[in-house]
């Protein structure tokens, strides 16, 4: 395909994008991923060469090709393919004549202020523009300053920059001086950007930005067990997996137990997936229970089940609480299910929350031990007009 554009005079990168306009992009669906650990159970009952190339063949088409490769292509384009295509493409010898001539020509000038001003411009300016009208939600740790390193590293231009030269200016000589504006508009970009984000990390380091809950609790987005107005507030991020997690969830409900209406409790989803194979799609199919109004109670099953939290263990204990099979079945893969997932998983790395749980008291992370006499004493002496302020979601 690549030969046929290159020979068509059609930019032969447009095969690039057209190859990946038609590969499969989907989530797993549960079935499959099912259909294969039978098999690799099959397998190990009786190993043989079929099983495992039927269990082989299930496990690899159980993920969409996109992500196939991606996987298997990943290190090859990163080291060799991309670095050979940049230099291959950068078509310019920097000699002295070169650069002088380039120092003194306002086309490169015009490089250098149309990608590091040009860009900072369009992509700070618009995201400023929305968090002054309030449109959408910013991530935690999208702080302006933030916002600001990364408009400036948007200036960074190599290989489209480099290809819009060779196809905008006809001029070989002219190509020449531009290409030294993109490389010089580069380094521009970057050293603007790590001035913006040293200074930053002088103001405030990033070991404190999770000291703070960087999302206020929202009754219109929250999972929350308790009176909304609360006085004492404990928001956990965890997996229902963890074995911690079980722990810290009787502690809980022992400070709830004493504290009463004067306590509530916030769950958001922090999955170990290094560690707890089907932790996320325990969070995913508590939210799709959530749907149908049963969080708590989900959760609560999953907690006393930790071993088995496969797809067909899920949907058994869907069935086992009356939810609607059928719909449930179909939440799981919704956008709605998965994004409010991922929005917590966002969270908890711009927290840099690394294990569960992990307990906000108040707002403030806590750092001891998480029995309920321990939590009790942190969110008496966290105060209750230290509590963290609810906000309904824009």
């Amino acid at each position: 395909m690549w030969l046929a554009f290159l020979a068509s005079g059609v930019h032969p990168t447009l095969a690039g994008v057209a190859i990946a306009l038609l590969v499969p992009v989907y989530r797993p669906n549960r079935r499959d991923v099912e259909h294969a650990l039978d098999l690799a159970r099959t397998f190990r009952q009786s190993p043989n060469t079929e099983y495992a190339r039927a269990a082989a063949n299930s496990l690899r088409e159980s993920i969409s090709i996109n992500e196939r490769l991606q996987s298997a292509y990943s290190p090859y384009v990163a080291y060799v393919i991309l670095p050979l295509f940049a230099l291959a493409n950068a078509g310019v010898v920097v000699t002295g004549d070169i650069f002088a001539a380039a120092m003194a020509s306002p086309v490169t000038w015009g490089v250098v202020v149309g990608l590091v001003v040009g860009k900072f411009l369009g992509v700070f300016g618009s995201t400023a523009l929305l968090r002054v009208l309030r449109i959408g939600e910013f991530g935690p740790g999208l702080t302006t300053a933030n916002l600001a390193g990364g408009a400036a590293l948007c200036g960074i231009g190599f290989t489209i920059s480099l290809f819009i030269v060779e196809l905008a200016i006809p001029d070989p000589q002219t190509q020449n001086v531009a290409r030294v504006g993109v490389l010089l508009a580069s380094v521009a970009a970057f050293v603007i950007a790590t001035v913006v984000f040293r200074v930053t990390e002088a103001i405030r380091p990033s070991h404190e930005w999770g000291q703070t809950l960087a999302r206020p609790v929202s009754p219109e987005r929250d999972h929350i067990f308790g009176p909304l107005d609360a006085p004492y507030t404990i928001v956990e991020y965890g997996d229902f997996q963890c074995g911690f997690c079980l722990k810290a969830s009787g502690s809980i409900q022992q400070v709830h137990e004493q504290l009463g209406d004067r306590f509530r409790y916030v769950w958001r989803h922090a999955p170990l997936q290094r560690y707890h194979p089907n932790a996320l799609a325990g969070a995913e199919a508590s939210e799709a229970a959530a749907l149908q109004g049963r969080f708590f109670e989900f959760e609560r099953a999953l907690f006393a089940d930790q071993e088995n939290q496969r797809p067909s263990d899920i949907v058994r204990i869907a069935t086992e609480l009356g939810l609607d099979v059928k719909r449930f079945e179909t939440d799981l893969t919704s956008p709605e299910v998965t994004g409010r997932v991922q929005d917590d998983m966002l969270d908890a790395e711009a927290m840099n929350i690394v294990a569960v749980p992990t307990l906000f008291i108040n707002g403030r992370r806590h750092i001891g031990p998480y029995d309920a006499q321990s939590l009790i004493r942190a969110l008496e002496a966290a105060g209750p007009e230290g509590g963290s302020r609810v906000e309904a979601q824009p």
